[in-house]
């Protein structure tokens, strides 16, 4: 820590008072890294360095990249010792105002200042949320009620999540009256699942309502049936598979949260209908088997994928009754042009959700095995612990067919990489979503959990599992196999 601090800083606001817009957001990054140097002299630069990253800030709303690059210098006095409180104070009362009066600022300023306040609100002590929240709380609610711009609705979702993380459970007692905090949050949810929004301003309401589920569960419970119907609804109209996966993460964690009596929440499914599928459960299956393969995230993917292995270890006789799409079928012979895929939509074979559970779990497993260097003895597939049983109801076609194509034609590049980190159980950082840190589910081994799964279901239910196990590919069935061995 160099000794002359203050002069270094000093001289880097003279050069930020004359930086053209090209230059600067290099002074801007060099400026950050300053203040993180600074140790013990932090507390002295706050008053020095604030106003005038707070008015680079007001003058660029509209440079994406320069306003966010002066939040990042914001953060870097945040999390310098002494600084957060003198901040908040300097920030908060210019924030207040503009959020009050939300429809008559100009452009980007209201979606700007939701996210410096979304900034604050991380990791924050719970002085400072709730310091936050007299001023901010029921504008940043009203904004996600009645704005119509994309930018302002997305950032005040984030930044609804973020209240609910810092605050928790006391963020209910801070709005004075009985349930008025709580109507309030479960109203923005209502508004952001309305079918009738754009899907891109839903976009971030996943992870709004999974802080309701991390830190107001026995408060969400009762209106969880309401909650599910809102997102079969958003999900029915909404062609983007961002939206969709963010929500089927949800139901996911719906599941979690009604163990042990999953029975009685895929019961709850059953009951809520859903435009021609006839029950909720069949539709989120329906959607939820075919995006397994593009859910994003190591915190999504371990959440989404024990659930769907708690979902099959209830054998409920309705997860039988409904049929999801297995294995693409190959409808022409020679190379697939992109004008033939257009004319040609792809047909998949209809198979029994467990099934399909069944190949997701063992396709996530062979992954691990791959991953995490599992060398045991590739298994000849006469050597197996099952016995084979013919499958009647499928075609000698779609049988070939299947053997070579996994259940997850085409897993995403983002989906492989996400994976990765999961597997890397040891690496700190490995949940890239901050609001999700504090969850249970992150302290999960995922291989633990699966060998487990398949265990069980062999030990308790042999018929069913060797049934389950006829639609698997090669690798999947060596990939069971090594777990049956251990």
């Amino acid at each position: 820590m160099p000794n002359n601090i203050m002069g270094i800083l000093s001289s880097l606001v003279d050069l930020l008072r004359q930086a053209s817009d090209e230059t600067l957001h290099l002074v801007l990054e060099t400026l950050q890294s300053a203040i993180k140097s600074g140790g013990e002299q932090s507390t002295s630069i706050e008053p020095v360095i604030s106003p005038i990253i707070l008015d680079v800030w007001a003058q660029h709303i509209a440079d994406p990249f320069i306003s966010i690059d002066a939040v990042e210098v914001l953060e870097a006095i945040k999390n310098a010792p002494g600084c957060l409180e003198p901040l908040v104070s300097r920030i908060l009362p210019t924030i207040g105002t503009i959020l009050s009066k939300s429809k008559i600022q100009p452009d980007g300023l209201v979606a700007g200042s939701l996210d410096l306040l979304t900034m604050i609100l991380k990791n924050a002590p719970a002085a400072v949320v709730k310091a936050v929240f007299d001023t901010c709380f029921t504008s940043t609610i009203q904004i996600v009620l009645e704005s119509d711009d994309h930018g302002e609705m997305q950032n005040a979702t984030e930044c609804l999540a973020a209240f609910i993380s810092g605050g928790r459970q006391e963020l209910l007692v801070w709005g004075g009256e009985q349930g008025s905090t709580l109507k309030m949050l479960l109203s923005a949810a209502s508004r952001l699942l309305d079918p009738e929004l754009e899907s891109s301003v839903s976009l971030f309401v996943g992870s709004y309502i999974l802080q309701l589920i991390l830190h107001l569960p026995s408060h969400l419970s009762p209106h969880i049936p309401e909650l599910i119907a809102a997102i079969v609804r958003r999900m029915q109209t909404s062609d983007i598979a961002g939206l969709k996966s963010s929500l089927v993460v949800i139901i996911a964690r719906l599941v979690h949260l009604s163990a042990p009596n999953v029975d009685q929440f895929i019961n709850l499914l059953l009951a809520i209908p859903a435009q021609g599928y006839g029950s909720s459960l069949a539709y989120i299956m329906s959607e939820w088997s075919q995006l397994q393969g593009e859910i994003q995230g190591a915190y999504q993917i371990k959440v989404t994928t024990t659930a769907l292995a708690l979902l099959i270890s209830t054998r409920h006789p309705e997860l039988s009754r409904i049929e999801v799409n297995g294995h693409l079928v190959k409808t022409s012979a020679g190379i697939t042009t992109r004008s033939k895929a257009r004319v040609t939509p792809d047909n998949w074979t209809k198979i029994p959700l467990p099934s399909k559970i069944f190949a997701l779990l063992a396709d996530t497993l062979a992954e691990i095995q791959e991953q995490v260097g599992d060398d045991a003895d590739n298994i000849d597939e006469e050597d197996s612990d099952w016995e084979e049983v013919q499958n009647g109801d499928a075609t000698p076609q779609d049988i070939m067919y299947s053997a070579s194509v996994p259940s997850n034609a085409n897993p995403s590049v983002e989906h492989l990489n996400a994976m990765a980190k999961v597997f890397d159980e040891d690496e700190d950082d490995s949940y890239d979503d901050d609001l999700a840190k504090n969850d249970s589910l992150n302290e999960v081994k995922l291989l633990d959990f699966l060998t487990n799964t398949f265990v069980n279901l062999w030990d308790s239910d042999r018929p069913l599992f060797e049934y389950l196990c006829q639609g698997l590919t090669n690798p999947q069935r060596v990939a069971v196999q090594k777990v049956l061995r251990k």
